[in-house]
């Protein structure tokens, strides 16, 4: 009992030294709040109001139904012009993409011919130059093969393809990106909290008060670890609900008690791994120098930004042995095809292993460190 008095206490002192740093209390208010809005809201490979310009030579039925079908959201509404006009938009960059429609288009596609639509795309602008092509020749074919049906017999496919589409019937990617945002805070934050504390209190020279306290080296860190997991537990929740679900409206399809669960399981490992980087960093630069080469990594090949499948096998099997990949896998089970314990067990357990195994490492170097600090 006198044991866990001590941990709940140095606790509470973690909290209310966290409570008087003004810079971390905003850094997790943006982290779950500004950061996951403009994350799900502004994903670069989504195509959105691009600037077109069209030239329409031709001016019949044809080109007027490809012109009409340029519109929100994917395009601002075209812009009419010449091509001298076309040629100075580009350059002054007022439009991205310049549909040029030749004389006669209409006739050659009807008389079967090949006739050729003229695209230029101003690549400076590369994450909407990127997409944008697919896009618009998808948009003229799919106007083009819906004109000829009305001149020619449809010819009919031996095999109809029924397209269902699970989890995220609109393929909105702000609903991805909003979640694995959330996600990657969570490993972030944890990390960030417990590490800066532990070097808070060596820089200002309160670990020395510490030492002469009838305290343990495992008392200390586990009250830092339940303290920081406490509030970024509060804050995962509170985004999830207010920001996610609430705010961008994103429909979350799990239990958000059993994935607050895993990610009890998953702070478990992580604020274990703070404790890690902060006693091997002998300076606040140094910590976050270090959690920038560990935590860059952890968030792009965990199967958040990038489907693990898609990389090679040898990185598949390194990171394995992170937190993050199992919490990723876990997280994405829950809230989107709404998974149960007896498909996410897994996660649960190698969550579990991996936090006792930086658990582990953890208190061994602080207790080192408390040990050099003496």
């Amino acid at each position: 009992m006198r044991q866990l008095a001590n941990i709940f206490n140095l606790g509470v002192k973690e909290l209310r030294s966290l409570s008087r740093d003004i810079v971390m209390l905003l850094l997790i208010g943006w982290a779950f709040s500004i950061s996951i809005y403009t994350a799900a809201t502004a994903t670069p490979e989504t195509l959105n109001k691009a600037a077109i310009g069209i030239v329409d030579e031709d001016q019949s039925e044809l080109s007027n139904r490809i012109v009409a079908a340029f519109y929100p959201p994917y395009f601002n509404l075209p812009k009419m012009m010449t091509t001298a006009e076309m040629d100075a938009a580009l350059d002054n960059g007022s439009i991205t993409f310049a549909l040029d429609i030749p004389p006669n288009f209409e006739r050659d596609v009807i008389a079967g011919r090949t006739p050729s639509i003229q695209l230029n795309v101003d690549a400076t602008r590369i994450s909407q130059a990127f997409t944008g092509g697919g896009y618009i020749q998808n948009i003229v074919l799919t106007e083009v093969a819906a004109f000829l049906q009305h001149h020619r017999v449809p010819s009919v496919l031996p095999v109809d393809l029924a397209l269902r589409i699970r989890s995220n019937p609109t393929l909105d990617k702000s609903w991805f990106a909003a979640v694995v945002h959330v996600i990657n805070q969570v490993t972030l934050l944890s990390v960030i909290l417990t590490g800066a504390a532990l070097i808070r209190e060596r820089e200002h020279g309160t670990i020395e008060h510490l030492l002469v306290m009838p305290v343990t080296p495992f008392e200390i860190m586990v009250s830092k670890i339940w303290a920081m997991a406490l509030v970024v537990a509060v804050a995962w929740v509170a985004s999830l609900t207010l920001m996610v679900q609430g705010v961008l409206g994103v429909p979350l399809q799990g239990s958000l008690i059993l994935m607050l669960a895993g990610a009890v399981i998953n702070l478990y490992a992580t604020t274990s791994l703070g404790i890690v980087l902060a006693t091997t960093a002998r300076s606040m630069p140094q910590f976050a120098l270090l959690t920038i080469i560990v935590i860059v990594p952890l968030q792009m090949l965990s199967g958040g930004m990038t489907p693990r499948e898609s990389m090679p096998q040898f990185v598949q099997d390194i990171m394995l042995a992170a937190p993050t990949t199992h919490f990723v896998m876990m997280a994405q089970a829950i809230l989107f095809r709404g998974a149960g314990i007896d498909v996410v067990w897994p996660q649960f357990l190698a969550l579990a292993v991996i936090g006792t195994v930086l658990f582990s490492v953890a208190l061994v170097r602080f207790r080192k460190a408390i040990m050099e600090q003496g």
